[in-house]
């Protein structure tokens, strides 16, 4: 394989990619080790598949006394990748608001206590934050609304930390759309649901964790030293508005314009 270019080049620097074991994580982990990082993945548990040359920490983000130690523990660290997080499908009043603030904690104190506990190593380092954030954060998400208000929460902070803790520190976070991973059939359904959801998207297919790694690479690279505080969207276009599809106008208009067609040619 091709080494990177120079800007791109991560050869020497230290990355640590939360809750990334599988998926989108473990996507961003191989990316990173593609450009030369060493690539340190933390999480609960402990991958299923082997990781490569990443090494592994189990550590419960979500236990700061734990997240300070380990990120004390390291002899340096120039990337942070902020990206353990998910929900499941739970209504808003079918549970109670301590389950869901379970899930905010996850999403949104969690990378606040990973990244102020690894503040010192990137300001030295005068590194970069990547937050892996979801469209889910700017848009209604019914099901996984505390998932959404915590993605939301998650830019909301990218940006304000990228101005406190500017120039030493780069912040950007990373607007994820619909992902195809291991564990995307417990989201969309079979092979017929994922063609299905796949249509739904302008590019015509889901996001591979590949993608958001290569995205992720860039935003750490030297290639995107000046930009901080910025949203990237990764979503391939988004999705289709689904009035376009319920709207009768068009419809009309090409019914009427195959009338006159047809009344013409007789």
């Amino acid at each position: 394989m091709d080494r990177p270019s120079a800007a791109w080049d991560l050869g020497g620097r230290t990355v640590v990619v939360t809750g990334g074991t599988r998926g989108v994580g473990a996507g961003i982990g191989r990316a990173f080790e593609r450009a030369g990082a060493q690539v340190v993945v933390c999480a609960r548990r402990p991958p299923e598949t082997p990781l490569g040359k990443a090494d592994f920490v189990p550590l419960d983000l979500r236990d700061p006394a734990a997240v300070r130690a380990f990120f004390d523990s390291l002899p340096r660290l120039d990337v942070l990748v902020n990206n353990a997080g998910g929900a499941p499908y739970r209504p808003l009043a079918e549970a109670d608001a301590e389950r869901h603030a379970r899930v905010i904690e996850l999403n949104l104190t969690a990378p606040l206590t990973a990244s102020i506990a690894a503040r010192e190593h990137l300001s030295r380092a005068r590194g970069s934050i990547v937050m892996i954030g979801s469209v889910s954060g700017s848009r209604p998400s019914p099901g996984t609304a505390a998932y959404g208000a915590a993605k939301a929460g998650l830019e909301s902070l990218a940006r304000s930390m990228a101005v406190e803790w500017a120039p030493e520190i780069r912040v950007n976070t990373l607007v994820v759309g619909m992902v195809r991973t291991e564990l995307a059939h417990l989201h969309y359904g079979d092979e017929d649901g994922l063609a299905a959801v796949a249509r739904t998207v302008p590019l015509g297919r889901l996001a591979r964790p590949s993608d958001v790694g290569a995205a992720a690479v860039f935003l750490a690279s030297d290639a995107a030293a000046y930009i901080s505080g910025a949203s990237l969207l990764v979503h391939g276009g988004g999705e289709r508005p689904a009035f376009l599809d319920a709207a009768t106008a068009d419809r009309d208009r090409q019914a009427a314009a195959g009338r006159h067609q047809q009344g013409g040619t007789r």
